[in-house]
């Protein structure tokens, strides 16, 4: 497996107002992800369910999916993108920092639990 690449904020910022096809995914838990969330995200979170979520979040696994979780010292994100690899999904990005980065830059974000899609 190659080694997962990086995004930066400004990077992220730029894909996201130019509304570019791409997956944002944080990975921490329901509760920290109703707390706030980069606008667009979904939430799958890293534990014993996260290889059910994430196929089913995102099928396509060659879709360019950026991964984040609280800030640079955490490491979910680093766990996330190892399993997605184990997985086969193949154009990920890690932004390492995270929704505290994201927030601490004065950038938009939204709040309230994950939209669950219907069955």
């Amino acid at each position: 497996m190659n080694e997962p690449g990086f995004i930066t904020t400004d990077d992220l910022k730029k894909k996201i107002d130019n509304k570019e096809d791409f997956a944002l995914v944080e990975v921490l838990g329901p509760e920290t992800f109703a707390e706030f969330h980069i606008p667009g995200a979904v939430n799958v979170p890293v534990d014993d369910t996260f290889e059910a979520g994430i196929q089913k979040a995102i099928p396509d696994k060659s879709k360019l999916t950026v991964v984040y979780c609280r800030d640079i010292e955490c490491h979910a994100s680093a766990k996330a993108v190892r399993r997605m690899g184990m997985l086969g999904y193949q154009n990920i990005l890690e932004f390492h920092n995270g929704k505290a980065g994201w927030k601490a830059k004065g950038l938009p974000v939204e709040t309230g639990p994950a939209k669950v899609s219907s069955q």
